[in-house]
């Protein structure tokens, strides 16, 4: 099974059992032709456990998909993309309206909660926690709870540690922020303890059942509804409508929309050049 590893290829039988297996760990849903995806994302990991080509990798899957290799697999097809306030716009109206909103909600119990599903490396969670603390410092005495989940453990654990090269922080992030927020660690620079310390991180699979959580005030669900089929899609939005509390508001990807979906109690609400979903 080891030896040297040749050029990544994979067999129409072996991507379908990859699509197959893919599918049932975590809904991720590959198309036809996607057969250069698996081969650019398992070629690495065909390196580093040392074995001779793909096939060889996916035999080892087959005769125990429980074992490590299925999470590291599972871990390579995952699309960790981000950057700190991607898009931009939504993290505007977040800070000018939304915020604004449920602060005044939730005035009364000085209670505030946040879920960053799919978060990758922590730049989103991270852009939400930097935004309260430049923003609104009358939130300093309040209740707040930012949840940051992700399906890799690779990503969670980068995310934990808050530290980022220096092109991660070349994108999206704000002069001011970089100077008040980071330290710098060699060529890399390090979030301050105390951003650090608002977001909790989990390790969440948003196909499988969530755990038990009180209600939140606002879910960023941004860029991952894309890669599961309709019926996924259907179901992480049902639950996800569950977990707003009355009046909480919920992003999507620029690219991503509740049409068709059957969600009528998520009202669509354009705030600039983003919209936003309220649970009615």
């Amino acid at each position: 099974m080891t030896g040297t590893a040749t050029a990544p290829d994979i067999r129409p039988a072996d991507f379908d059992f990859v699509r197959q297996f893919l599918k049932r760990e975590a809904a991720i849903a590959l198309d036809d032709g996607k057969e250069y995806l698996v081969t650019s994302r398992l070629g690495p990991l065909v390196r580093s456990h040392g074995f001779v080509d793909l096939a060889a990798l996916v035999e080892a899957l087959r005769a125990d998909p429980r074992a490590a290799l299925g999470g590291d697999v599972v871990d390579a097809m995952t699309t960790n993309e981000t950057s700190f306030f991607r898009d931009v716009h939504p993290f505007q109206s977040f800070r000018e309206t939304i915020l604004p909103e449920v602060i005044e909600t939730r005035a009364a119990t000085k209670r505030l909660r946040i879920w960053c599903g799919a978060s990758s490396s922590g730049q989103e969670p991270y852009s939400v926690a930097m935004t309260i603390r430049d923003h609104f410092p009358a939130l300093a005495g309040w209740d707040v709870t930012i949840l940051a989940s992700d399906i890799s453990p690779t990503m969670l654990a980068k995310a934990e540690k808050g530290e980022y090269s220096q092109l991660e922080v070349n994108r999206g992030l704000p002069a001011p922020m970089l100077i008040n927020h980071f330290v710098r660690r060699g060529a890399r620079w390090q979030l301050s303890e105390t951003v650090r310390g608002m977001v909790d991180f989990q390790r969440v699979n948003l196909a499988a059942p969530w755990p038990a959580w009180a209600p939140f005030d606002v879910i960023f669900l941004r860029n991952v509804l894309i890669y599961f089929d309709e019926a996924t899609k259907a179901d992480i939005l049902r639950r996800t409508h569950g977990a707003l509390s009355p009046g909480g508001h919920v992003l999507l990807g620029g690219a991503e929309t509740t049409v068709g979906l059957n969600q009528q109690q998520l009202a669509r609400r354009m705030l600039g050049r983003s919209v936003w979903y309220r649970r009615t």
